[in-house]
Formats: structure tokens, C-alpha cells, sequence
């Protein structure tokens, strides 16, 4: 029995129709989109490392004997400064990381390119929002939650379409 075929192929803005063979080249808007907003994520996850040392200047907390730029100061690993852009950092590796997998098989599905595009914008906006209401500003809750639930949504959506555009081939 011949397995069923995929959704027909969008056409780009360019022109060209996604195939099999350039659908993850700067030809699919859809991948376009994904770098560009990976991108973006990978900078903010690096600047979570930059703000981690900001934090241990600004309070003078450093976890090693060999780091203690200033006199009078100890070894110290728990400063609740610290430990919130730690913790902040974390999150981002234990989210964007499973997100960027996702979105890349999501886009060897071929999906439609605003919903795509529109999705990795959306995650990507409430990581950097996660960010600053977690690390930089805190805020109460449900805006944290509010910013981790909407990537959260984003990867499971993808991943249940890819899932359903799958399931015949099983």
C-alpha cells in the first residue's frame, strides 16, 4: 500500500517551490526565518553567561578562590542574584534546545510559511520576554509562565504536526 503524500508544496516569495532537496537553504523563506530567529536565541543565550558575570562583579560573589578580585571576600556559591540568571540560563538550555530541534523537523515537513515563520518569531519573542521577567526585571507571576508556556505550546504544535504528517509511515 503507497503511503499517502504530504500537503502540496508552498510556493516562496521567490518563485520557487520547496523540495525535498532545498527545503533547509536560504532559498525556503521558512528556513530563512528559522536562522534568523535561532540566531537571535543563541545571542540571548550567550548573553545569559555575560549577565551571570555582571551579577558575580556587581555583588562580589565569586564561586572560586582563584577569582577573588577583591580583598575581603570569600568563596560564595548561593547569592540569590546569581542564582536567579543561573537558574534563567538553565531554563533557556532545557527549552531552546529541544525547540530548535523541533523547528527543524517541523521545517523538513514543509509547513505552511506564515504559520511557521509566525511561530518562530512568537517563540522566540517569549523566550526574551521568559528573560527579562525572570532575570533581568522580575516580575510576579503569570508572566513568567505566561512566556514559558507560550514556547512550550509552540514545540509541542510542531511536534504534533510533524507527528500527524508521520503517522501514516509507521
Amino acid at each position: 500500500m503507497p503511503a499517502p503524500a504530504l500537503a502540496p508544496l508552498s510556493t516562496p516569495s521567490n518563485g520557487t517551490v520547496p523540495t525535498a532537496g532545498n527545503l533547509f537553504t536560504l532559498e525556503n523563506r521558512v528556513f530563512c526565518c528559522y536562522l534568523f530567529w535561532a540566531t537571535v536565541l543563541v545571542a540571548k543565550m550567550l548573553l545569559m553567561s555575560l549577565l551571570t558575570a555582571l551579577q558575580r562583579f556587581r555583588y562580589k560573589i565569586f564561586p572560586n578562590e582563584e577569582d577573588l578580585f577583591f580583598k575581603n571576600i570569600e568563596v560564595q556559591f548561593d547569592d540569590p542574584h546569581v542564582e536567579r540568571v543561573r537558574r534563567a540560563h538553565r531554563n533557556d538550555m532545557e527549552n531552546i534546545l529541544p525547540y530548535f530541534i523541533m523547528a527543524l523537523i517541523y521545517i523538513s515537513t514543509n509547513p505552511n510559511q506564515d504559520v511557521a515563520c509566525n511561530l518562530f518569531r512568537v517563540a522566540s519573542v517569549a523566550r526574551i520576554v521568559h528573560t527579562l521577567v525572570y532575570a533581568v526585571y522580575p516580575v510576579p507571576q503569570p508572566s513568567r509562565i505566561l512566556a514559558f508556556g507560550t514556547m512550550l505550546l509552540i514545540t509541542f504544535y510542531m511536534a504534533a504536526v510533524v507527528a500527524l504528517r508521520t503517522l501514516s509511515f509507521i
